[in-house]
């Protein structure tokens, strides 16, 4: 076994094992590690445990110090320095014709590296701009190409639902979505509708999933054969939600009516059909 810590280098995103070096750490401390890219600066995101040696991906660095004022300094000037160097780029993807969307630019701690972070429709040839921007720094300078769903985390904004979006408040890792959940979730499969702004399928269809399973574990599909106060009838209707059916009688010139999920004993739970099976097969990552 072997002692760990988990530390963040963003609000959001994964956390990272570190050697915690004997210091004496709590959750929330800001803390300067050694990483492969030099000095780091991140906060204390989970308390040190133990964990088995397999756990460690590579090989575990250590956390140095925790931070002191003059580190916290630095790291504000260095968001003053991406403010300019933003600017800079942009000027310069202008000046190269380029086409390409600058999203974000990231300081490394020590400001031995600028990462540059951006958005085109295809491949770049970049090659020029990059010298540009390292005779104007002089320094490590990187490019990124992200998708859509990176860009709309790093940025941000407010979804449909009017909350802050999932991937910039909480997620910390995006994950495939399918129509299938969309469909099971009983929601409209107009792609308008579920797609969050960074045009890919909303990210909650996916978190609330597990929900909705166990829903459809105690509720009846449409299709399937019920009975209620002895009666043997139709579901005609489900929501998963409020448990509430419309079922009709197997019986002539029978009315359908309004029931609940706990109060019917299923018999059967139908079939989906062909067409249905074909529509829960299509997926979007």
């Amino acid at each position: 076994m072997v002692n760990v810590v988990s530390v963040k280098f963003k609000d959001i995103g994964r956390s990272y094992y570190f050697d915690p070096n004997f210091l004496d750490l709590n959750v929330g401390d800001k803390v300067i590690v050694e990483s492969a890219g030099g000095l780091s600066l991140g906060t204390i995101s989970g308390e040190i445990h133990k964990v088995t040696e397999d756990r460690i991906v590579k090989e575990l660095k250590k956390v140095l110090r925790k931070a002191t004022d003059k580190d916290l300094g630095q790291l504000q000037e260095n968001r003053k320095k991406e403010a300019e160097a933003f600017k800079i780029c942009e000027r310069k993807i202008s000046e190269h014709n380029l086409e390409m969307k600058l999203i974000s630019v990231e300081y490394s701690f020590d400001a031995s590296k600028i990462t540059f972070f951006f958005t085109a429709d295809g491949r770049v040839d970049f090659r020029e701009l990059v010298k540009d921007l390292v005779s104007q720094f002089h320094t490590r300078i990187e490019l990124h190409q992200i998708g859509v769903r990176d860009e709309a985390r790093m940025l941000g904004g407010l979804g449909v639902c009017g909350r802050p979006y999932c991937c910039k408040q909480f997620l910390n890792d995006f994950e495939p979505v399918s129509i299938k959940m969309a469909k099971e979730q009983g929601l409209s499969l107009n792609p308008a509708k579920i797609s969050g702004s960074c045009g890919r399928l909303m990210c909650c269809l996916k978190y609330e999933q597990n929900a909705y399973d166990d829903l459809m574990k105690i509720t009846p599909n449409v299709g399937a054969t019920v009975k209620v106060n002895g009666e043997v009838c139709s579901v005609l209707d489900a929501n998963l939600i409020t448990g509430n059916l419309i079922v009709k009688p197997k019986t002539e010139d029978s009315v359908p009516f309004k029931t609940n999920r706990k109060d019917v004993k299923i018999l059967s739970r139908g079939k989906k059909t062909k067409e249905n099976d074909e529509k829960e097969e299509k997926a979007e990552i």
